[in-house]
Protein backbone atom coordinates (compact mmCIF):
# COMPACT_ATOMS: atom_id res chain seq x y z
CA UNK A 1 0.00 0.00 0.00
CA UNK A 2 1.85 3.46 -0.94
CA UNK A 3 0.11 6.82 1.16
CA UNK A 4 0.28 9.52 -0.63
CA UNK A 5 -0.94 12.95 -1.00
CA UNK A 6 -4.17 14.44 -2.71
CA UNK A 7 -1.80 16.43 -5.03
CA UNK A 8 0.15 13.28 -6.05
CA UNK A 9 -2.71 10.80 -6.87
CA UNK A 10 -4.42 13.31 -9.03
CA UNK A 11 -0.48 13.66 -10.61
CA UNK A 12 -0.06 9.92 -11.26
CA UNK A 13 -3.66 10.20 -12.69
CA UNK A 14 -3.19 12.97 -15.17
CA UNK A 15 0.25 11.18 -15.95
CA UNK A 16 -0.91 7.47 -16.44
CA UNK A 17 -4.21 9.53 -18.74
CA UNK A 18 -1.74 11.19 -21.04
CA UNK A 19 0.46 8.34 -21.34
CA UNK A 20 -3.02 5.98 -22.35
CA UNK A 21 -4.56 8.52 -24.77
CA UNK A 22 -1.72 10.26 -26.05
CA UNK A 23 1.71 8.78 -25.75
CA UNK A 24 0.24 5.07 -26.85
CA UNK A 25 -1.88 6.17 -29.69
CA UNK A 26 1.52 7.56 -30.85
CA UNK A 27 3.52 4.93 -30.54
CA UNK A 28 0.93 2.41 -32.16
CA UNK A 29 0.95 4.61 -35.33
CA UNK A 30 4.41 4.66 -35.38
CA UNK A 31 4.58 0.95 -35.84
CA UNK A 32 1.75 0.87 -38.40
CA UNK A 33 3.83 3.21 -40.59
CA UNK A 34 6.85 1.48 -40.04
CA UNK A 35 4.95 -2.27 -40.32
CA UNK A 36 3.63 -0.57 -44.14
CA UNK A 37 7.34 -0.23 -45.23
CA UNK A 38 7.88 -3.94 -45.69
CA UNK A 39 10.64 -6.60 -44.73
CA UNK A 40 9.99 -6.29 -40.94
CA UNK A 41 13.36 -8.63 -40.21
CA UNK A 42 15.46 -5.75 -41.39
CA UNK A 43 13.20 -2.56 -40.90
CA UNK A 44 15.38 -0.87 -38.26
CA UNK A 45 12.53 1.63 -37.86
CA UNK A 46 9.76 -1.33 -37.03
CA UNK A 47 11.94 -2.67 -33.84
CA UNK A 48 12.80 0.74 -32.75
CA UNK A 49 8.69 1.06 -32.45
CA UNK A 50 8.24 -2.09 -30.61
CA UNK A 51 10.96 -1.07 -28.56
CA UNK A 52 9.49 1.70 -27.17
CA UNK A 53 5.79 0.65 -27.32
CA UNK A 54 7.44 -2.09 -24.88
CA UNK A 55 8.82 0.86 -22.87
CA UNK A 56 5.51 2.77 -22.85
CA UNK A 57 3.16 -0.21 -21.91
CA UNK A 58 5.60 -0.94 -19.06
CA UNK A 59 5.36 2.58 -17.91
CA UNK A 60 1.60 2.29 -18.17
CA UNK A 61 1.43 -0.63 -16.31
CA UNK A 62 3.17 0.31 -13.63
CA UNK A 63 1.22 3.95 -12.96
CA UNK A 64 -1.31 1.77 -12.49
CA UNK A 65 -0.32 -0.79 -10.15
CA UNK A 66 0.87 2.34 -7.94
CA UNK A 67 -2.59 3.88 -8.26
CA UNK A 68 -4.48 0.47 -7.42
CA UNK A 69 -2.44 0.04 -4.37
CA UNK A 70 -2.59 4.03 -3.50
CA UNK A 71 -4.73 4.97 -0.70
CA UNK A 72 -4.74 9.23 -0.31
CA UNK A 73 -3.80 10.23 3.32
CA UNK A 74 -5.78 13.18 4.84
CA UNK A 75 -2.65 15.14 6.14
CA UNK A 76 -5.09 17.80 8.31
CA UNK A 77 -5.40 14.50 10.54
CA UNK A 78 -1.50 13.50 11.36
CA UNK A 79 0.16 14.86 14.90
CA UNK A 80 3.34 16.69 14.87
CA UNK A 81 4.82 14.81 17.72
CA UNK A 82 6.76 12.18 15.86
CA UNK A 83 8.95 12.03 12.53
CA UNK A 84 6.22 10.24 10.07
CA UNK A 85 5.07 10.43 6.50
CA UNK A 86 4.48 13.98 5.95
CA UNK A 87 5.56 15.86 8.43
CA UNK A 88 8.11 18.85 7.60
CA UNK A 89 11.52 18.03 9.53
CA UNK A 90 14.14 20.85 10.50
CA UNK A 91 17.00 18.88 11.38
CA UNK A 92 21.00 20.06 11.82
CA UNK A 93 23.86 18.05 10.57
CA UNK A 94 25.88 18.26 13.64
CA UNK A 95 29.59 17.39 11.73
CA UNK A 96 29.03 20.93 10.33
CA UNK A 97 26.11 22.95 11.98
CA UNK A 98 24.33 22.45 8.76
CA UNK A 99 20.41 23.06 9.27
CA UNK A 100 18.23 21.46 6.97
CA UNK A 101 14.22 21.34 6.35
CA UNK A 102 12.72 18.27 4.78
CA UNK A 103 9.44 16.83 3.99
CA UNK A 104 9.30 13.16 4.36
CA UNK A 105 7.22 11.83 1.13
CA UNK A 106 6.45 8.83 -0.27
CA UNK A 107 9.17 7.36 -3.05
CA UNK A 108 6.92 9.11 -6.12
CA UNK A 109 6.58 12.67 -4.59
CA UNK A 110 10.38 12.78 -4.10
CA UNK A 111 11.98 15.79 -5.23
CA UNK A 112 14.89 17.08 -3.50
CA UNK A 113 14.80 20.08 -4.80
CA UNK A 114 11.21 21.21 -3.27
CA UNK A 115 12.90 19.82 -0.38
CA UNK A 116 10.48 16.02 -0.30
CA UNK A 117 12.83 12.76 0.47
CA UNK A 118 11.44 9.55 0.20
CA UNK A 119 10.22 7.62 3.28
CA UNK A 120 12.76 4.83 2.09
CA UNK A 121 15.72 7.23 2.01
CA UNK A 122 18.48 6.33 4.85
CA UNK A 123 17.86 9.93 6.45
CA UNK A 124 14.10 9.48 6.39
CA UNK A 125 14.69 5.86 7.77
CA UNK A 126 16.77 7.31 10.59
CA UNK A 127 14.27 9.72 11.64
CA UNK A 128 11.06 8.05 11.88
CA UNK A 129 9.41 7.35 14.93
CA UNK A 130 12.18 9.68 16.48
CA UNK A 131 10.98 13.22 18.34
CA UNK A 132 12.20 16.66 18.63
CA UNK A 133 15.51 17.40 20.74
CA UNK A 134 16.62 13.69 19.68
CA UNK A 135 19.95 13.17 17.92
CA UNK A 136 20.68 10.56 15.44
CA UNK A 137 22.96 8.24 13.17
CA UNK A 138 22.26 8.20 9.55
CA UNK A 139 23.94 5.70 7.25
CA UNK A 140 23.82 7.58 4.25
CA UNK A 141 26.48 6.59 1.28
CA UNK A 142 29.25 8.43 2.18
CA UNK A 143 29.30 7.04 5.82
CA UNK A 144 27.13 7.88 9.26
CA UNK A 145 25.83 11.37 9.68
CA UNK A 146 25.00 12.73 13.09
CA UNK A 147 21.59 14.65 13.13
CA UNK A 148 19.70 16.29 15.44
CA UNK A 149 15.46 16.69 15.22
CA UNK A 150 15.05 20.79 15.55
CA UNK A 151 11.14 20.36 14.52
CA UNK A 152 8.30 18.84 13.53
CA UNK A 153 5.40 20.10 11.74
CA UNK A 154 3.08 19.69 8.92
Amino acid sequence: MEYMTQECYDKLVAELKYLETVEYPRVKQELVEAREKGDLSENFEYHAAKREQGKLLGKIRFKQRVLEFARVMDTSQLECDVVGLFRKVAITNLSNNMRMTYTIVNPHEANLREGKISIKSPIAEALLGKKAGETVDAQVPTGIVKLRIDSISL
